[in-house]
């Protein structure tokens, strides 16, 4: 699944133009490295996003393309 997609369907940030945006201006990192809004990201991957609160870390743990509010944060898991 692309970040971009991913960001929107967990409710990381509101809308996937957003996600782009972030991915485009070097804000969201996965593993370490640096990502553009194609990225596809797999469980386990570790990923950053620097917001103007502070960085959020969190590891991917599922890929649902179809979830409900309720569960949309079993898709990650907050690591710092």
């Amino acid at each position: 699944m692309r970040i971009d997609k991913f960001f929107k369907i967990s409710r990381l940030l509101k809308r996937r133009t957003v996600a782009c945006e972030a991915c485009s201006e070097g804000k969201v990192s996965v593993n370490g490295r640096a990502v553009k809004p194609a990225y596809n990201i797999k469980i386990g991957d570790v990923v950053t996003i620097s917001l103007k609160s502070g960085d959020v870390v969190f590891v991917v743990k599922s890929l649902n393309e179809k979830v409900s509010a309720k569960e949309a944060s079993t898709l990650y898991e907050i690591i710092g």
